[in-house]
């Protein structure tokens, strides 16, 4: 057997073990009786009193897709913010297209650091201008909810 194998054979093994262990204490401690409230229905945190067809009010899902959106847009700016930051504050991914490019060229020294420079500048100044753009856009969103009163508890 491999030996790098064995750690996640262990931790697979401790994993299925305290689980088996967490449902048979849940049954030897766990309260055992049985009535007509444990039969019951229990949903949320809410008696299930009412017709199953019950109408809720639409601020609810405005509300959660609002943030959803949000969520979502916070997603996206993770990966933008970790690849535009290197050590010079320059993405790794564009210097090293700009180098390749400026090699095919043939160009030399100084100028071969100019042209990486000038491409990495270019290509982050496209990036941010996206980001911004994004942004905006979300927050276009937001004021016209805000404006339709979607955060207005009445």
């Amino acid at each position: 057997m491999d030996a790098a194998i064995v750690p996640i054979l262990l931790f697979g093994l401790l994993a299925c073990s305290l689980a088996v262990a967490m449902v048979l204490a849940s049954r030897v401690f766990g309260p055992s009786k049985i009535g007509t409230a444990k039969r019951m229905p229990y949903e949320s945190g809410m008696d299930p009193i009412h017709d199953t067809r019950r109408r809720f009010d639409v601020r609810f899902h405005l509300v959660a897709i609002a943030f959803l959106v949000f969520d979502v847009e916070l997603l996206f700016l993770y990966p933008w913010a970790v690849a535009s930051r290197d050590e010079a504050g320059i993405p790794a991914v564009l210097e090293a297209q700009a180098r390749e490019e400026a090699i095919t060229v043939g160009a030399s020294g100084t100028a071969l650091e100019q042209s990486v420079q000038h491409s990495v500048v270019d290509g982050r100044l496209v990036i941010f201008c996206e980001v911004m753009l994004f942004i905006a856009l979300l927050t276009l969103g937001f004021v016209y909810a805000w404006r339709k009163g979607v955060f207005r508890w009445r």
